[in-house]
Protein backbone atom coordinates (compact mmCIF):
# COMPACT_ATOMS: atom_id res chain seq x y z
CA UNK A 1 0.00 0.00 0.00
CA UNK A 2 1.19 3.50 -0.85
CA UNK A 3 1.79 5.71 2.18
CA UNK A 4 -0.27 8.85 2.68
CA UNK A 5 0.29 12.33 4.12
CA UNK A 6 -2.82 14.11 5.38
CA UNK A 7 -2.18 17.84 5.03
CA UNK A 8 -4.29 20.25 7.10
CA UNK A 9 -3.87 24.04 6.80
CA UNK A 10 -5.13 25.74 9.96
CA UNK A 11 -5.48 29.19 11.47
CA UNK A 12 -7.42 29.82 14.69
CA UNK A 13 -9.39 26.59 14.25
CA UNK A 14 -9.53 25.36 17.84
CA UNK A 15 -13.21 24.46 17.31
CA UNK A 16 -12.27 22.19 14.38
CA UNK A 17 -8.71 20.95 14.77
CA UNK A 18 -9.32 17.88 16.95
CA UNK A 19 -12.18 16.53 14.83
CA UNK A 20 -10.44 17.07 11.49
CA UNK A 21 -7.26 15.36 12.70
CA UNK A 22 -9.27 12.43 14.05
CA UNK A 23 -11.01 12.07 10.68
CA UNK A 24 -7.64 11.49 8.94
CA UNK A 25 -6.08 9.26 11.61
CA UNK A 26 -5.58 6.50 9.01
CA UNK A 27 -2.85 8.53 7.28
CA UNK A 28 0.80 7.61 7.78
CA UNK A 29 1.68 11.25 8.37
CA UNK A 30 -0.60 14.02 9.62
CA UNK A 31 0.97 17.38 8.75
CA UNK A 32 -0.64 20.54 10.12
CA UNK A 33 0.50 23.90 8.74
CA UNK A 34 -0.53 26.55 11.25
CA UNK A 35 -0.63 30.25 10.41
CA UNK A 36 0.41 31.42 13.89
CA UNK A 37 -2.90 30.73 15.61
CA UNK A 38 -3.61 32.51 18.88
CA UNK A 39 -6.53 30.40 20.13
CA UNK A 40 -4.76 27.14 21.07
CA UNK A 41 -4.93 25.50 17.63
CA UNK A 42 -1.16 25.15 17.41
CA UNK A 43 -0.83 23.59 20.86
CA UNK A 44 -3.67 21.11 20.23
CA UNK A 45 -2.19 20.17 16.85
CA UNK A 46 1.15 19.43 18.54
CA UNK A 47 -0.66 16.90 20.74
CA UNK A 48 -2.44 15.10 17.89
CA UNK A 49 -0.55 15.48 14.61
CA UNK A 50 2.64 13.81 13.38
CA UNK A 51 4.23 17.12 12.45
CA UNK A 52 3.24 20.77 12.86
CA UNK A 53 4.83 23.62 10.91
CA UNK A 54 4.15 27.33 11.20
CA UNK A 55 4.08 29.95 8.44
CA UNK A 56 2.65 33.45 8.24
CA UNK A 57 -0.59 33.40 6.24
CA UNK A 58 -0.74 35.34 2.97
CA UNK A 59 -3.57 33.62 1.09
CA UNK A 60 -4.80 30.06 0.74
CA UNK A 61 -3.03 29.03 -2.47
CA UNK A 62 0.29 30.44 -1.28
CA UNK A 63 0.00 28.58 2.04
CA UNK A 64 -0.89 25.28 0.40
CA UNK A 65 1.78 25.51 -2.29
CA UNK A 66 4.36 26.08 0.44
CA UNK A 67 3.01 23.15 2.46
CA UNK A 68 2.76 20.52 -0.29
CA UNK A 69 6.55 19.96 -0.72
CA UNK A 70 6.85 19.53 3.07
CA UNK A 71 4.86 16.27 2.89
CA UNK A 72 6.91 13.15 3.54
CA UNK A 73 4.89 10.86 1.28
CA UNK A 74 4.05 11.09 -2.42
CA UNK A 75 0.29 10.78 -2.01
CA UNK A 76 -1.35 13.71 -0.21
CA UNK A 77 -4.87 14.08 1.12
CA UNK A 78 -5.45 17.78 1.71
CA UNK A 79 -8.30 18.51 4.12
CA UNK A 80 -9.34 21.97 5.28
CA UNK A 81 -10.09 22.40 8.96
CA UNK A 82 -13.83 22.74 8.33
CA UNK A 83 -13.95 19.43 6.43
CA UNK A 84 -14.16 15.83 7.63
CA UNK A 85 -13.25 12.56 5.93
CA UNK A 86 -16.22 10.22 6.32
CA UNK A 87 -15.75 6.49 6.98
CA UNK A 88 -16.97 5.73 3.43
CA UNK A 89 -14.47 8.14 1.89
CA UNK A 90 -11.69 6.72 4.09
CA UNK A 91 -12.39 3.20 2.79
CA UNK A 92 -12.35 4.37 -0.82
CA UNK A 93 -9.05 6.21 -0.35
CA UNK A 94 -7.44 3.17 1.26
CA UNK A 95 -8.58 1.02 -1.67
CA UNK A 96 -6.92 3.42 -4.11
CA UNK A 97 -3.69 3.51 -2.12
CA UNK A 98 -3.67 -0.28 -2.04
CA UNK A 99 -3.77 -0.41 -5.84
CA UNK A 100 -3.06 3.09 -7.20
CA UNK A 101 -3.88 3.63 -10.89
CA UNK A 102 -0.77 4.29 -12.94
CA UNK A 103 -2.55 6.74 -15.27
CA UNK A 104 -3.90 9.14 -12.61
CA UNK A 105 -2.12 11.76 -10.51
CA UNK A 106 -5.11 13.18 -8.62
CA UNK A 107 -8.79 12.74 -7.77
CA UNK A 108 -11.78 15.06 -7.56
CA UNK A 109 -13.66 14.74 -4.27
CA UNK A 110 -17.24 15.96 -3.89
CA UNK A 111 -18.42 17.82 -0.80
CA UNK A 112 -21.64 17.61 1.18
CA UNK A 113 -22.03 21.23 2.25
CA UNK A 114 -23.74 22.47 5.39
CA UNK A 115 -24.66 26.07 6.22
CA UNK A 116 -26.51 27.62 9.15
CA UNK A 117 -27.05 24.15 10.61
CA UNK A 118 -28.69 22.74 7.47
CA UNK A 119 -27.54 20.49 4.64
CA UNK A 120 -27.47 22.51 1.39
CA UNK A 121 -28.93 20.51 -1.48
CA UNK A 122 -29.09 23.20 -4.19
CA UNK A 123 -28.04 26.90 -4.28
CA UNK A 124 -25.13 26.22 -6.64
CA UNK A 125 -23.43 23.93 -4.10
CA UNK A 126 -25.03 20.70 -5.28
CA UNK A 127 -22.15 19.55 -7.49
CA UNK A 128 -19.35 21.12 -5.46
CA UNK A 129 -16.07 19.22 -5.87
CA UNK A 130 -12.39 19.85 -5.26
CA UNK A 131 -9.12 18.06 -6.00
CA UNK A 132 -7.91 16.82 -2.63
CA UNK A 133 -6.21 13.45 -3.17
CA UNK A 134 -3.15 13.89 -5.34
CA UNK A 135 0.51 13.12 -5.97
CA UNK A 136 2.82 15.66 -4.37
CA UNK A 137 5.21 16.14 -7.31
CA UNK A 138 2.55 16.46 -10.00
CA UNK A 139 0.22 19.05 -8.53
CA UNK A 140 0.13 22.64 -7.27
CA UNK A 141 -2.47 25.36 -6.75
CA UNK A 142 -3.01 28.12 -9.27
CA UNK A 143 -1.80 31.46 -7.96
CA UNK A 144 -5.13 33.08 -7.07
CA UNK A 145 -6.16 34.74 -3.82
CA UNK A 146 -9.63 33.11 -3.75
CA UNK A 147 -11.08 29.82 -5.00
CA UNK A 148 -7.80 28.55 -6.46
CA UNK A 149 -7.90 25.00 -7.80
CA UNK A 150 -5.10 22.49 -8.18
CA UNK A 151 -3.26 22.38 -11.51
CA UNK A 152 -2.24 18.83 -12.35
CA UNK A 153 0.45 17.45 -14.60
CA UNK A 154 -1.52 14.34 -15.51
CA UNK A 155 -4.98 12.81 -15.55
CA UNK A 156 -7.55 13.25 -12.78
CA UNK A 157 -10.08 10.68 -11.55
CA UNK A 158 -13.25 11.12 -9.48
CA UNK A 159 -14.02 9.55 -6.10
CA UNK A 160 -17.52 8.26 -5.42
CA UNK A 161 -17.72 9.33 -1.77
CA UNK A 162 -17.71 12.90 -0.46
CA UNK A 163 -16.17 15.09 2.21
CA UNK A 164 -18.37 16.53 4.93
CA UNK A 165 -17.99 20.33 4.77
CA UNK A 166 -19.35 22.89 7.23
CA UNK A 167 -17.85 26.34 6.75
CA UNK A 168 -20.38 28.07 9.01
CA UNK A 169 -19.61 29.17 12.59
CA UNK A 170 -21.89 32.18 13.11
CA UNK A 171 -23.50 34.57 10.66
CA UNK A 172 -21.25 37.44 11.75
CA UNK A 173 -18.14 35.29 11.28
CA UNK A 174 -19.36 34.32 7.82
CA UNK A 175 -19.84 37.97 6.86
CA UNK A 176 -16.29 38.68 8.02
CA UNK A 177 -15.08 35.85 5.79
CA UNK A 178 -17.06 37.17 2.81
CA UNK A 179 -15.50 40.60 3.29
CA UNK A 180 -12.01 39.08 3.32
CA UNK A 181 -12.85 37.17 0.15
CA UNK A 182 -14.06 40.38 -1.49
CA UNK A 183 -10.70 42.05 -0.82
CA UNK A 184 -8.78 39.07 -2.21
CA UNK A 185 -11.08 38.85 -5.24
CA UNK A 186 -10.55 42.55 -5.93
CA UNK A 187 -6.82 41.82 -6.29
CA UNK A 188 -7.50 38.83 -8.56
CA UNK A 189 -9.91 40.83 -10.74
CA UNK A 190 -7.80 43.99 -11.03
CA UNK A 191 -5.87 42.95 -14.14
CA UNK A 192 -8.84 41.44 -15.96
CA UNK A 193 -11.48 44.09 -15.24
CA UNK A 194 -11.76 47.24 -17.32
CA UNK A 195 -13.41 50.47 -16.28
CA UNK A 196 -15.92 49.99 -13.47
CA UNK A 197 -19.48 50.83 -14.48
CA UNK A 198 -23.03 50.35 -13.13
CA UNK A 199 -22.88 46.91 -14.79
CA UNK A 200 -20.36 45.80 -12.17
CA UNK A 201 -22.19 47.34 -9.19
CA UNK A 202 -25.80 46.53 -10.13
CA UNK A 203 -26.17 43.93 -12.87
CA UNK A 204 -23.48 41.48 -11.76
CA UNK A 205 -24.56 41.35 -8.08
CA UNK A 206 -28.19 40.88 -9.11
CA UNK A 207 -27.17 38.12 -11.52
CA UNK A 208 -25.18 36.42 -8.73
CA UNK A 209 -28.28 36.32 -6.56
CA UNK A 210 -30.58 35.29 -9.43
CA UNK A 211 -28.28 32.49 -10.57
CA UNK A 212 -27.95 30.88 -7.13
CA UNK A 213 -31.51 31.46 -5.94
CA UNK A 214 -33.53 30.87 -9.12
CA UNK A 215 -31.47 29.09 -11.80
CA UNK A 216 -29.66 26.81 -9.34
CA UNK A 217 -32.84 26.26 -7.29
CA UNK A 218 -31.68 27.93 -4.10
CA UNK A 219 -35.33 28.62 -3.28
CA UNK A 220 -35.65 24.88 -2.62
CA UNK A 221 -33.23 25.26 0.30
CA UNK A 222 -35.60 27.66 2.07
CA UNK A 223 -34.16 30.42 4.24
CA UNK A 224 -30.68 28.91 3.87
CA UNK A 225 -30.92 29.13 0.08
CA UNK A 226 -32.21 32.72 0.23
CA UNK A 227 -29.30 33.65 2.50
CA UNK A 228 -26.75 32.01 0.21
CA UNK A 229 -28.21 33.83 -2.80
CA UNK A 230 -28.10 37.16 -0.98
CA UNK A 231 -24.51 36.58 0.15
CA UNK A 232 -23.43 35.69 -3.38
CA UNK A 233 -24.80 38.99 -4.64
CA UNK A 234 -23.32 40.85 -1.68
CA UNK A 235 -19.79 39.52 -2.14
CA UNK A 236 -19.86 40.39 -5.86
CA UNK A 237 -20.96 43.95 -5.04
CA UNK A 238 -18.26 44.27 -2.38
CA UNK A 239 -15.66 42.86 -4.76
CA UNK A 240 -16.12 45.81 -7.10
CA UNK A 241 -16.43 48.36 -4.29
CA UNK A 242 -13.09 47.16 -2.95
CA UNK A 243 -11.60 47.09 -6.44
CA UNK A 244 -12.74 50.72 -6.83
CA UNK A 245 -11.07 51.55 -3.52
CA UNK A 246 -7.94 49.65 -4.49
CA UNK A 247 -7.56 51.60 -7.72
CA UNK A 248 -8.45 54.91 -6.09
CA UNK A 249 -5.76 54.46 -3.44
CA UNK A 250 -3.15 53.98 -6.14
CA UNK A 251 -3.66 57.50 -7.48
Amino acid sequence: MQKLTALIPAGNEIHNIKAVIESVNFADEILVVDSYSTDGTYEKALELATKVLRREYQYSASQKNWAIPQAEHEWILLVDSDERVTPELKSEILEILNNPPSDLVAFWVGRNNHFMGERVHYSGWRNDKVIRLFKRDFCKYEDKHVHAEIITNGNVGVLENKLYHNTYITFDKHLEKMNRYAWWQAKDYDNKTGKLTPYHFIVKPFWGFFKHYIIQSGFRDGVVGLTIGYLQGYVIFMRYVKLWLLRRNRK
